[in-house]
């Protein structure tokens, strides 16, 4: 059940690789974070994206701590 309400993962292949992305609901957005597809704010309350890359070279440690915040939108037209 907790999973529900955190949102859940999924795998995704863009032109630039493959990527894990993870829903973040307005609920759980606590933070402000920079959006890598705008360069606006992600502020609290507002649902959005964490991804991270699924096929990096440097391992799953070096992909999650580089992992970023995308508003939902931006994320879609990246």
């Amino acid at each position: 059940m907790s999973s529900l309400l955190s949102g859940w993962r999924r795998t995704e292949v863009r032109r630039d690789g493959q990527w894990h992305v993870q829903p973040v609901p307005a609920a759980q957005a606590l933070k402000n974070y920079v959006c890598p597809g705008c360069g606006l704010q992600v502020v609290p309350g507002v649902a959005h994206i964490v991804a991270w890359r699924g096929d990096g070279v440097l391992g799953d440690g070096a992909d999650i701590a580089a992992r970023r915040h995308w508003h939902s939108h931006c994320w879609k037209i990246k």
